[in-house]
């Protein structure tokens, strides 16, 4: 808009030179002095008004970018702030969390716009990077992911190890069998029965805790497959997974018998130290602000049908 008008301006001026060549030469040579004059007077304030414009839109674009107060950071927080960009660790192969766009190939879902969200509220890009399940946390703790966005449910063991953000969403673990078996209808009935789960995860511990014997695979499909084949009496996953694979494949033989009651609290994990407080912290603050403004809850909605980001 400001260089329409500099523009408009211009012309405005070199109009009026133009009609002054017609008037005596002295008259015509004062007249155009004044009026180049007065012409560049205001080519002068346009230009300054339209940099002092753009400077203001430039700072209200990192003000948006850069909601996360990151004035005082140190450790971990200046060394993401310093390159620029966030490294976040997910599988990447489990739906609707972290999957690939069958058109674009990128990494899409829950969990990686929540990352990508986190990264625009720190001002830096995120950069996805992805792994098996059970090498997330190796990843963590070798540096190689700053943090790990993998759906994450908290619990006591893990938070000995690792400190937890704010919590971005909730669920229910849901027990899963074949559509024909009629002899597991609870988790009391996992005792002595075999179950398929993602290594070191919460459902193959609590499977475990039913009296189950709980073998590990990597991927959600591997899980379900196990049961489908009748290699695994059951498994164990989130309910809002079941139910987006039920969606993508609504003639799979499987059926969901039970659910547990309480809500698992899904967060990131950080590892723990003194230099990653002031990251934490900032993490926590980016979370807390997409939930405000809806954010969170908008993505929920996009990839589960439904908010998972309320207890």
């Amino acid at each position: 808009m400001m260089k329409k008008k500099i523009i408009s301006t211009v012309i405005a001026a070199a109009a009026a030179f133009t009609l002054l060549a017609g008037c005596s030469s002295s008259d015509s040579g004062a007249a155009a002095s004044a009026a180049s004059t007065e012409a560049a007077a205001e080519t002068e304030t346009a230009a300054s008004t339209a940099g002092e414009a753009a400077s203001e839109a430039d700072t209200s674009e990192t003000a948006d970018a850069e909601a996360v107060d990151v004035s005082n950071a140190d450790g971990l927080l200046k060394q993401v702030l310093d390159k620029g960009t966030l490294v976040a660790g997910m599988e990447g192969d489990w739906a609707p969390w972290s999957y690939h766009d069958t058109d674009s190939n990128e990494v899409i879902g829950f969990d990686a716009d929540t990352a990508r969200a986190i990264g625009e509220k720190l001002g830096v890009k995120v950069e996805i990077v992805e792994a098996p399940w059970e090498s997330l946390f190796a990843g963590l703790d070798d540096g190689r992911y700053d943090i790990v966005v993998n759906g994450v449910e908290v619990t006591d063991e893990r938070s000995e190890k690792y400190d937890f953000s704010e919590p971005y969403a909730y669920i229910h673990t849901a027990l899963v069998v074949r559509k024909d078996n009629d002899e597991i209808k609870s988790f009391d009935d996992l005792k002595g029965k075999k179950t398929v789960n993602s290594i070191g995860s919460t459902y193959m511990e609590l499977a475990e805790s039913y009296g189950a014997s709980a073998a590990g695979v990597s991927t959600l499909n591997d899980t379900i497959q196990n049961v489908i084949d009748g290699r695994a009496d059951a498994t164990l996953n989130a309910d809002v997974s079941i139910y987006d694979y039920l969606n993508q494949q609504p003639d799979a033989n499987i059926k969901i018998v039970a659910t547990t009651e309480e809500a698992s609290h899904v967060a990131i994990p950080i590892r723990k130290g003194d230099d990653t407080a002031s990251f934490e912290k900032a993490v926590n603050e980016a979370i807390e602000e997409l939930k405000a403004d809806g954010t969170l809850a908008e993505l929920s909605e996009k990839y589960f049908g439904s908010d998972v980001t309320k207890e």
